[in-house]
């Protein structure tokens, strides 16, 4: 595990699955524009939710790349599920934006929701193919561009599901965290 703390946010990258994160008060969810079950992040978060989410996420959709939207978290451990739709790479423009976007927006909502913990999978990079390296940096940077802003968040998890992308994403958040100490 690598954690960094960033203006009082705490900031870590664990290794595991995204539906099974108890002491996190909201899970992000790689969303379909539907925001309806998949695979992935999404068909995991709503299979461990159950039916009832598909049924709320209803009147929410469909969402378009970078908007984000909240419910509430049904059978999973969470309070809420906040339901993002990244970027499919190379189709949805500009998909940096786009990306920033929905981690931006999550955290709004967070905010908005008196979250003090959100766990994260790596928007956009499974079925919609955005590359694992780029996105982190995406994310992270985002992230601590919005830190400062933050007054109920106090932890974000990044959780991923292969020891490959943990390892990435702990060297990426070394390397921004680094490069943002020094600015």
């Amino acid at each position: 595990m690598t954690k960094r703390i960033i203006h009082d946010v705490t900031i870590e990258c664990i290794q595991g699955n995204i539906a099974d994160q108890p002491d996190m008060e909201a899970v992000v969810n790689a969303a379909n524009a539907a925001l309806r079950t998949g695979g992935g992040v999404a068909g995991a978060i709503h299979r461990a939710a159950g039916p009832g989410l598909e049924e709320e996420c209803r009147q929410f959709a469909p969402i378009r790349p970078g908007q984000a939207v909240i419910t509430g978290a049904h059978n999973l451990p969470n309070r809420y599920v906040i339901h993002c739709l990244g970027p499919v790479y190379g189709v949805d423009e500009p998909a940096d934006e786009l990306l920033a976007a929905c981690y931006r927006n999550a955290l709004h909502l967070a905010e908005q929701n008196n979250i003090r913990s959100v766990a994260f999978p790596a928007l956009s990079t499974g079925a919609f193919g955005y590359p694992m390296e780029a996105a982190a940096h995406i994310a992270f940077r985002t992230i601590f561009d919005e830190a400062t802003k933050l007054s109920s968040v106090e932890h974000i998890r990044f959780v991923l599901f292969h020891a490959k992308d943990l390892q990435l994403h702990a060297r990426i958040l070394e390397t921004v965290s680094e490069h943002e100490s020094k600015t």
